[in-house]
């Protein structure tokens, strides 16, 4: 199973993940993992990303579509993968579909949890009230204003996505704001479907 979950921080896509992974036995491809895991490998592609980081700079779509594509021929891979945080914009949605086409691999299902941003919003700040109540300190993640510009990042650049996939018939919607167990029999349906 090849798989991209879609939706905006804070959707719950990490946790859905970890349940498909467990339940099908197939890795979560994070970008921030497979970057850091090529450039400590030191992987010609690697030590490009690293003299990148190192500048400062943001590690071009081709330097990210070229460690995809050598994380998906991992033996692991062999039987599927979930791809976490990749695509994030149309152009590198294009280039999967191209990378796919080489390997005679295609997707067996894009799904987006749909989620209100409002409450998603209130879940983050009642979290880093009780996170901060507890006197622990808060996550980067569990700041609501890092929190406002992630999510304005995400309609700019991923949302598109959604429209991408649907003009493909491969995107799935899921009510991600039901209760987590209802979120990963929805999202097994879709994939069942595709």
């Amino acid at each position: 199973m090849r798989l991209i979950l879609l939706g905006p921080p804070g959707a719950g896509k990490g946790t859905q993940a970890q349940r498909l992974v467990e339940k099908y036995g197939i890795p979560q491809l994070s970008t921030g993992d497979m970057l850091r895991a090529a450039v400590a490998a030191g992987t010609g592609v690697g030590q490009r990303a690293k003299a990148v980081m190192d500048a400062g700079g943001l590690v071009s779509d081709e330097i990210v579509n070229q460690i995809v594509s050598e994380r998906i021929d991992q033996p692991d891979c062999a039987r599927g993968f979930i791809l976490d945080g990749y695509p994030r914009t149309v152009p590198q949605a294009k280039a999967l579909t191209a990378m796919l086409n080489e390997k005679a691999m295609q997707l067996d299902a894009v799904v987006e949890l749909k989620v209100d941003e409002t409450a998603l919003l209130q879940r983050i700040e009642k979290r880093a009230a009780e996170t901060a109540a507890a006197g622990n300190g808060v996550r980067a993640d569990d700041n609501p204003d890092a929190f406002k510009k992630r999510l304005v990042e995400y309609r700019e650049k991923t949302a598109p996505l959604s429209d991408h996939y649907h003009q493909t018939g491969e995107l799935k919607t899921v009510d991600g704001m039901a209760p987590m167990d209802e979120v990963t029999g929805a999202i097994e349906r879709a994939i069942a479907a595709a």
